[in-house]
């Protein structure tokens, strides 16, 4: 069965992105990449040599990402099996985006909760189902 197997990153709306982000490297630590985000890297407890990674990243105010969506915040769902777990929310009368984004580091998929808030499937390269 489909699943969510972890957080795969954490998103959030800033009216002063830039100034927010390097709040969070001055003070925490937490220094952003080339993309604007932070990618936190990690070593999977089944298995150690594979290495994954949990995104925070601030989005402008203005963004459209997270559209349509009004919330000020994304939460970034690993999954096992996006199309399938898509397929899964479909049948259950869940509100599923019908794209789906292909990169070079996995797949991307969108539904929404209950209350509207817009999240983001990704299912990694490399992991099953794919």
């Amino acid at each position: 069965m489909p699943r969510v197997t972890g957080i795969g990153g954490i998103f959030f709306k800033s009216k002063q992105a830039k100034e927010l982000r390097l709040w969070y490297d001055e003070h925490l630590g937490v220094e952003p990449e080339d993309y604007g985000g932070h990618a936190f890297r990690w070593r999977q407890l089944d298995d150690p040599n594979r290495v994954g990674s949990t995104v925070w990243s601030i989005f402008p105010d203005d963004s459209t990402y997270f559209d349509p969506s009004d919330a000020g915040f994304m939460v970034n769902f690993r999954v096992d099996d996006l199309e399938g777990l898509l397929q899964q929310l479909r049948a259950a009368g869940i509100r599923v985006d019908d794209k789906i984004d292909d990169y070079e580091y996995g797949r991307f998929g969108w539904c929404y909760d209950p209350d509207g808030n817009k999240i983001e499937l990704w299912q990694p390269l490399g992991e099953e189902g794919q």
